[in-house]
């Protein structure tokens, strides 16, 4: 493998691509649906990368773009892709990853505080 193939696929989010689009042919709008915390830009230019780096072959149709992954150009580190994807620890890794490399504001849990109103339903007095 090349460093620019190396480079490619240390990215979490770009090995994700991978695996997305390691056993089937996807269209990029179905990549980005499928990693809905990362606009469909930041995925074009992740597709981008891995199509420069040789190791995502690109179909066009029209309007859309559609990827599969190049298995044969990863070599055995393929195999090793292999098995960290169905490996439950590194699926963990993977979104703990993806968490740290997302970019922009987290998203928040809004706590609800029972209104004035619904206290005093309740029983309970100013």
């Amino acid at each position: 493998m090349e460093h620019a193939q190396f480079a490619a696929i240390a990215s979490p989010r770009r090995r994700e691509i991978l695996r997305l689009v390691w056993d089937r042919e996807l269209a990029a709008g179905s990549i980005a649906a499928a990693m809905p915390d990362v606009t469909f830009g930041a995925v074009s230019q992740h597709l981008g990368t891995l199509a420069g780096a040789g190791l995502v072959d690109v179909r066009a149709d029209g309007r859309q773009r559609f990827y599969r992954a190049r298995r044969d150009q990863l070599g055995p580190v393929g195999q090793v892709l292999e098995g960290m994807w169905s490996d439950a620890l590194w699926r963990l890794k993977l979104h703990v990853e993806l968490e740290q490399a997302r970019r922009g504001p987290r998203s928040r849990r809004r706590k609800r505080v029972p209104s004035v109103v619904e206290g005093r339903r309740h029983g309970q007095q100013r």
